[in-house]
């Protein structure tokens, strides 16, 4: 029994609801498909309304925003299913088995990650800027490379987990904006000792943002950083953030970061964005950011 959860906002994903249901059906498996609409517009309601129609499928309609770690919760209090499978509506199946995997891991595992991929090519080069990062990071994203560090590399993109956990952890409701929610919840499962199995099960990403949009959500998952660091206690940014600070250049990073940030973004926003100022960019944000609340 399988409670499938795509939360969405003004996102067309009936043709991942119909893959995802065909690869059900394929399956034999008792399943429900249940997509969240997260203060979509009507023009976002109208492009998934046909999702009604298919058998064991359904949305829930949230007329306004409630962010994202919200809308999880309440897709997992609408699940019937014992177990249930978060997956971001901007993710494609490409892969016939991809159920099939899910639940013959889920049989002896509590939680279990398939993992993500991108394409192979770029078709706009306005998203060059997290097609680079996502592309650097596709190379660490086999199961045998996540079970190394199996709760850093737990991700909300596609997941599986039995309800009865979820409904005791769910997610942080001090997150309502973009990031972290993977790093809070992933170390709520170290805390517990629950295990997190790591399946090569893997959905292609498709939801690119352009380099201005992709830069701003860098920004806010830094401020959602901050606002839950002692949930978190560390994540690689927050020990270069601090091994700054036993230095004692924290605070000049922030005064170089503050003149110095226009110039980043003009090569971070251009057609060949490097890697290396979008990490130079990052810890300036932080330490300008801890500067400002000491």
């Amino acid at each position: 029994m399988l409670s499938i959860l795509i939360p969405t906002k003004d996102y067309n994903c009936c043709k991942l609801v119909e893959s995802l249901h065909a690869q059900c059906e394929a399956a034999s498996l008792t399943h429900e498909i249940i997509v969240g609409e997260d203060g979509s517009s009507s023009q976002g309601l109208s492009m998934n309304a046909a999702i009604d129609d298919i058998p064991q499928c359904r949305r829930v309609i949230q007329a306004t925003n409630i962010g994202r770690a919200a809308i999880r919760n309440l897709l997992a209090k609408e699940a019937k299913c014992k177990n249930i499978m978060f997956i971001d509506s901007d993710a494609v199946v490409e892969h016939h088995d991809i159920i099939a995997k899910y639940t013959a891991a889920l049989q002896d595992n509590e939680v279990v990650c398939g993992g993500l991929y991108h394409a192979t090519t770029l078709d706009d080069i306005g998203c060059s800027l997290r097609y680079k990062y996502e592309k650097k990071a596709d190379k660490l994203r086999c199961a045998a490379e996540r079970a190394k560090n199996p709760y850093d590399k737990f991700s909300t993109f596609c997941f599986a987990i039995r309800r009865r956990i979820f409904q005791e952890i769910e997610f942080s409701d001090k997150i309502s904006k973009y990031g972290h929610e993977d790093t809070l919840f992933g170390r709520e499962l170290q805390r517990r000792g629950i295990a997190i199995k790591h399946i090569d099960a893997p959905l292609l990403h498709s939801g690119l943002e352009s380099n201005s949009v992709y830069l701003e959500k860098v920004r806010t998952s830094i401020e959602t950083l901050v606002l839950v660091e002692n949930e978190i206690e560390s994540t690689p940014l927050l020990q270069c953030y601090r091994k700054l600070q036993k230095l004692h250049l924290a605070t000049p990073m922030a005064h170089i970061w503050r003149h110095t940030h226009r110039l980043l973004c003009r090569n971070l926003l251009g057609k060949n964005p490097s890697l290396t100022i979008l990490g130079i960019y990052k810890i300036g944000f932080l330490c300008n950011i801890k500067n400002n609340i000491k």
